[in-house]
């Protein structure tokens, strides 16, 4: 019974990549190629990060959104094109968290949209280390906030 439950894990997962494939492969190039990087910085980042666990990739909301669903440690991520600048693309926060807030006192020279955003200009380099930092923050947010 495990080993059924596993295959049909795997198949899901399959699937779930291949929807947020054709995602990215919908979008113009400098945008593709903006949330694939930011897809491999998210997954890094939870690769590297303590009590974070295996990703789950889905749509949500028809945006490719990772989730800790192995663990729990976090809040779900989700990264897309903004829709009214055609040359940028953001990463997503739940907006009923503080975690925006958080990343504003931390990084104030980042831009972003509200309580539930970073805005990133796809043509510019990705501040990868205060991104990876961010990421963390999210992906064990919920780690936090049981101690």
């Amino acid at each position: 019974m495990k080993a059924i439950r596993k295959r049909a894990a795997a198949k899901s997962a399959a699937n779930n990549t291949s929807a947020v494939d054709a995602v990215f492969d919908a979008c113009p190039k400098d945008i593709k190629t903006r949330l694939k990087a930011l897809r491999r910085l998210i997954l890094d980042t939870a690769r590297s990060t303590k009590g974070v666990g295996r990703l789950e990739e889905a749509l949500k909301w028809g945006q490719p959104s990772y989730l800790t669903a192995e663990t729990g440690s976090g809040s779900t991520i989700r990264i897309d094109r903004v829709k009214s600048e055609k040359s940028q693309v953001a990463v997503f926060f739940h907006c009923q968290t503080d975690l925006v807030d958080t990343f504003r006192e931390l990084y104030p020279k980042l831009n972003y949209s509200g309580n539930r955003a970073i805005l990133l200009d796809a043509d510019k380099e990705l501040p990868e280390a205060e991104l990876r930092h961010c990421v963390g923050l999210a992906l064990t947010y919920h780690l936090r906030k049981r101690k």
